[in-house]
């Protein structure tokens, strides 16, 4: 398809102009999150993200927003290690090896046989149809915790972002976020407008669940089509008290 084919241009774009950026993907093949510059703020002082994968979102955090510190969480042990060699050097990121969730507990991973798909939830045959390479390889158990396990009030400073791309299970990793809601200025959330896992939330349950919470939506980047031209996935953005 043609959009994801220029996205995928836009990106290596934006990675051969930066000296930081280029490192990343030449010697460790994490290319930055180029596409989420429009909702990276340079006055950002704190980014919490959930479903950090290799780093995509993080670079592009720590390249867009460079005076905010990012505190990032990838439960997949292979992905979270190569995280941890691209931003070995950077006193800004910390990484927890976590998903976030209502409860303490240990879950089932499904891992796709591409990780950034992989997700709490089962992976549906429709999300392998619209997305080929994505369907479950394996699964294994992680650690699920309350963000409020790791992180504390004080650490979140103003203006901060609360990011999520957790594959389906965005419903449960908000309810897990719910007790430092009120730290966050900003929630940039991936939603689904169909049921790409068993059992997901869908878009109009996490604006509800937000705005009931005083979050309400800013803007829609990044929209995803399948074949027919339907709209399937887009990245959320939600402010605290917007209007």
């Amino acid at each position: 398809m043609l959009m994801p084919f220029i996205s995928r241009l836009d990106k290596l774009y934006w990675a051969i102009s930066s000296k930081r950026l280029s490192a990343a993907l030449f010697k460790h093949r994490v290319l930055a999150g180029a596409e989420h510059r429009f909702v990276l703020d340079p006055a950002f002082q704190t980014i919490v993200d959930i479903g950090a994968n290799r780093g995509q979102f993080a670079l592009a955090a720590r390249h867009w927003a460079p005076n905010a510190r990012v505190i990032s969480f990838e439960p997949l042990s292979a992905p979270a290690r190569i995280f941890r060699s691209v931003f070995t050097e950077d006193d800004k990121i910390v990484l927890h090896e976590a998903a976030i969730g209502p409860q303490p507990q240990r879950c089932r991973m499904h891992v796709s046989a591409r990780d950034d798909s992989s997700s709490l939830l089962p992976i549906c045959d429709l999300q392998s149809e619209i997305f080929p390479g994505t369907a479950e390889a394996s699964t294994t158990e992680v650690h699920v915790a309350p963000l409020d396990a790791f992180v504390k009030p004080d650490e979140i400073r103003g203006p901060a972002m609360l990011k999520l791309d957790v594959q389906g299970y965005e419903y449960e990793a908000l309810c897990g976020c719910e007790s430092l809601l009120r730290r966050f200025d900003f929630v940039y959330c991936e939603c689904s407008y169909v049921e790409l896992y068993s059992g997901q939330k869908l878009a109009a349950d996490i604006i509800t669940w937000l705005s009931d919470r005083g979050f309400l939506l800013k803007g829609m980047f990044n929209p995803a089509y399948d074949a027919k031209g339907q709209a399937v996935q887009a990245d959320f953005l939600f402010a605290r008290g917007a209007s």
